[in-house]
């Protein structure tokens, strides 16, 4: 997340207004992220995150808002839209959509350990299991259609190995299928910076929208804690489950060195397949899908680096963090639990 567009505070004061959310105490833009301008919005009655969307379009976002409020109606830790005096997810301001949403208490995990690994992996399997009855449906925006089109953009601007090596496994990644595959919405980037941790011991309730909850996004927390929320759904769509394990599992158990540490990797998984099994054609495909989610974000972060967007607060990430773990994939992959 990041300030694209820059609200000031009679804006903000005027959109409150049409919401019952109490009159505004305070507001700051967060920086983490690259996609669309977020702040935190603080009031007489509570805390939540604005967010401003700066690519998707009207017709596009019902689906995330609504799935927010679908995943967490059953049990899901998401946060939860706030409709409007007109029951409405979905506003305007500063003329983008616009959507205020509750604001989850805890703070985000640099380092997991193995036990923050099993807990993602349990609430990622029981989204996917909710996630079923959910009835609206969405193409992954960034799968391999879009694969293709960033190669193609960022292919001058690259070495010579990174290019040879971007068409080696884009040749690599459309010579399989995934057709039989389970399918349904998948979150499609939950990293550690789209979790939330809260200290077990500290915890009380789940601090959904409470003012006395810890802020979100606070800092990060190391050892063991609980798992408070997972956010930022606005990459959501529908595509394979184990697309979005591969996703997951390349972030939370990758090691400083960019492959992915035994016991993390052991402890997401098997806590995943205690609440939804891995089928045989899941087990083999494991391992194409986690050089596939690997890829996506090679590319994605490679498009940001060489075609920046301007904004108050903009955050890069290092493509070569991405580029390093598909190579730790090519050579080798784990096997999915039994």
């Amino acid at each position: 997340m990041s300030v694209y567009t820059r609200v000031e505070r009679p804006e903000l004061e005027a959109f409150l207004a049409s919401f019952d959310a109490g009159v505004l105490v305070e507001y700051t833009g967060i920086s983490a992220g690259i996609e669309n301008t977020n702040y935190f919005v603080t009031t007489d009655q509570g805390r939540y995150v604005l967010t401003l969307f700066e690519q998707l379009g009207r017709d596009e976002l019902p689906f995330f808002l609504e799935l927010m409020a679908h995943l967490a109606e059953h049990g899901v830790p998401t946060a939860h839209p706030l409709a409007d005096r007109d029951d409405r997810y979905l506003s305007a301001l500063c003329g983008k959509p616009a959507a205020l949403v509750q604001r989850l208490s805890g703070g985000t995990v640099d380092h997991p350990d193995a036990a923050q690994c099993a807990a993602i992996g349990t609430a990622l399997a029981r989204m996917h299991l909710a996630g079923q009855s959910y009835p609206a449906e969405r193409a992954n925006p960034r799968g391999p259609h879009w694969w293709r089109e960033a190669v193609a953009r960022v292919h001058d601007r690259l070495s010579a190995d990174e290019a040879r090596r971007l068409d080696e496994e884009i040749g690599f990644q459309f010579s399989h299928r995934h057709d039989a595959l389970p399918r349904g919405v998948i979150h499609a980037d939950l990293f550690r910076d789209n979790a939330l941790f809260e200290d077990a011991k500290n915890a009380v309730g789940n601090g959904v929208g409470s003012p006395e909850g810890d802020t979100r996004r606070a800092g990060p927390m190391e050892g063991s804690s609980r798992l408070t929320g997972i956010i930022d759904l606005y990459y959501a769509c529908t595509d394979a489950l184990l697309y979005d394990v591969a996703v997951t599992v390349n972030d939370w158990c990758a090691t400083e060195a960019r492959e992915l540490d035994p016991e993390r990797t052991r402890a997401l998984l098997a806590a995943y397949a205690a609440v939804r099994p891995f089928t045989p054609a899941e087990h083999a495909s494991w391992p194409a899908m986690l050089r596939a989610a690997a890829l996506r974000f090679w590319l994605s972060r490679l498009v940001d680096l060489h075609f920046p967007r301007a904004g108050e607060l903009t955050h890069t990430k290092d493509p070569d963090a991405f580029g390093r773990l598909l190579a730790a994939h090519v050579r080798a992959t784990p096997a999915l639990p039994a």
